[in-house]
């Protein structure tokens, strides 16, 4: 026993450890303190107006008498105007508009300027100016354009052809919109195609032209497959974006010609601003909020799958 006791004595008794939660917490401690006022921010500015909007869709909201709570009748009005059902398909008719006119342009630009062997810096810088545009600037800029007596009618008058009311007719109203968005978007998201495209490995091309495969086989072959997650990523940011379109609807027709322009975001804006009534706007906010947020669970599954 005595034997054993002295051979315990000269084993080196081990530290006990600390539990590795506690020491990854000791460690991290300054920068889970610099995350705190980006956490406070975000629930002050997007959770705390998210949950109030969420409690005013039930009340009749009044700032001088008070709030009433009037349970769905906010919803019910929300869903029986027919303005909504007029401003869901204007909606629907802009994102389709964005998807066919817009959605392509980035991804050609950036192609085109990564098969550039010079002035690829002058382009992008070109490309992207108009986006560093102030919106006032903007606007301004392309109702000029967009004028009877402008320059864009002006050319099609020396070629004989007939001038185009861009912005009071109900036909061209929406277009016009979306290829003025178009000019002005499509340089910030060039530069993300474009960045993806110059990630590809370069030995891909080289042994592609090795082979024979000339400029539209390389992009069919080995560009586009390379962007396809990034691409759909992107058709779910633009419509979620689009969905919400309003600024350039308001601005430079205020929902006219007839309605024409009038999107499901500016007809809450109307109720919020114009009719003052701010319960049925949430609700619309809320039923905005539910849709966006399917397509932002759909969007989280198809990155997670392609993981």
């Amino acid at each position: 026993m005595n034997h054993t006791a002295a051979i315990r004595e000269t084993i080196p008794v081990k530290p006990e450890r600390k539990p590795y939660k506690q020491n990854r917490w000791k460690k991290n401690f300054w920068g889970y303190m610099f995350l705190v006022p980006a956490i406070v921010i975000f629930i002050l500015f997007m959770w705390v107006p998210i949950f109030k909007g969420f409690m005013y869709s039930f009340y009749s909201v009044d700032f001088v008498k008070g709030n009433t709570f009037v349970g769905f009748d906010n919803y019910s009005r929300a869903l029986t105007d027919p303005d909504v059902l007029i401003a869901l398909k204007n909606t629907l008719y802009y994102m389709v508009l964005c998807l066919v006119i817009g959605f392509w342009v980035p991804i050609a630009f950036a192609v085109a300027i990564s098969e550039l062997r010079k002035f690829g810096g002058m382009v992008r810088v070109a490309a992207y100016l108009p986006f560093v545009l102030p919106a006032v600037v903007l606007y301004g800029l392309w109702r000029w354009l967009y004028d009877p007596v402008g320059p864009i009618n002006a050319l099609l008058g020396t070629i004989g052809a007939d001038q185009i009311p861009f912005l009071t007719d109900s036909r061209w109203s929406m277009i016009s919109l979306v290829f003025m968005e178009t000019w002005q978007q499509f340089g910030s998201g060039m530069l993300i195609y474009l960045a993806a495209v110059l990630s590809i490995p370069r030995d891909w091309y080289e042994a592609a032209e090795i082979d024979g495969a000339g400029v539209w086989a390389r992009i069919r072959h080995i560009t586009l497959p390379s962007l396809r997650n990034l691409i759909i990523l992107m058709l779910i940011l633009q419509i979620i974006a689009t969905s919400q379109g309003y600024q350039s609807q308001l601005a430079l027709l205020d929902g006219g010609p007839n309605n024409t322009t009038l999107t499901y975001a500016l007809l809450i804006v109307k109720y919020a601003f114009t009719r003052l009534d701010y319960g049925t706007a949430t609700a619309l906010g809320m039923l905005m909020f539910v849709v966006l947020g399917g397509l932002g669970i759909l969007q989280f599954r198809l990155n997670k799958e392609d993981n």
